[in-house]
Order: structure tokens, then C-alpha cells, then sequence
């Protein structure tokens, strides 16, 4: 059971954010949202997650400088992240590896791959991505 476990997601699109949300507290997740980049890491502090899921294209600041000091932050960087962004161009998943990341998915997300991704990174394996390729 899942009631204990808390998924920080940083996404800017509301109806994104609002599936995995949805996806995620009738999963038994608890479950925080940042619309904006400027919070992430004040937000992370606060609700102290097992997870957190980065969207890579933020309006205000990459995904990827998130997870960057997200790492550098001793506080923070025992957080797993599972990066999802709808740019999978060559050399995307490698900068999000080098970055940090734990996982990556790709948009348009489906549910079984995003809640098989959310379940192994929480429990330290290989998540893939909606195509199937082992995710980083």
C-alpha cells in the first residue's frame, strides 16, 4: 500500500497536472504540485517526497537545471526523479541521466507505463519509457 508514500509533481500544463494527480491519490499516492520551477526546491523541503516526477520543459527554468540542484542540495538529493517531458530528441535521454534523473517518460502519457515508471524508481529499478526502451 501506498498511503505513506508522497510524489512531488513539477508541471506546468494544468491537464497534465491534473492526470497525474488524479493517476497518482487514486493510486494511494499523497500527492503535491508546482506549477513553476522557482518553487521546486523550497516546495521538495517542505513536503518532503519519496518522489518527485520533473517536467523537462518548464516556462521559467529546464527541467534539467531542477534536477541538477536538486542533486547538489544534501538535503534533496536522495530524492529519486522521474523526468517526463514530450521532447525525446537525440541525446535527451543522456542529458537527463547526466542531469540525475532516475527514470524518464515520454509524452503522451499512458497510465500503466507512468504507474509501472512512478513503482520501480520508488522501488530503485529501471523504469521505461511509453516506447518501451529501458528508461534511464
Amino acid at each position: 500500500m501506498n498511503v505513506a508514500r508522497r510524489i512531488l509533481i513539477v508541471e506546468d500544463d494544468l491537464l497534465n497536472r491534473l492526470l497525474l494527480s488524479t493517476v497518482l491519490e487514486s493510486s494511494g499516492f499523497q500527492v503535491q504540485a508546482v506549477t513553476d520551477g522557482a518553487h521546486v526546491l523550497e516546495k521538495a523541503e517542505e513536503f518532503v517526497p519519496n518522489l518527485i516526477t520533473m517536467d523537462i520543459d518548464l516556462p521559467d527554468i529546464s527541467g534539467l537545471e531542477l534536477i541538477r540542484r536538486l542533486q547538489a542540495d544534501p538535503n534533496l538529493r536522495q530524492i529519486p526523479v522521474l523526468a517526463v517531458t514530450a521532447y525525446v530528441g537525440k541525446g535527451e535521454e543522456a542529458r537527463i541521466r547526466e542531469a540525475g534523473a532516475r527514470g524518464f517518460l515520454a509524452k503522451p502519457i499512458s497510465i500503466g507505463p507512468f504507474l509501472a515508471a512512478v513503482n520501480g524508481v520508488l522501488a530503485g529499478s529501471v523504469s521505461r519509457d511509453v516506447s518501451g526502451r529501458p528508461a534511464i
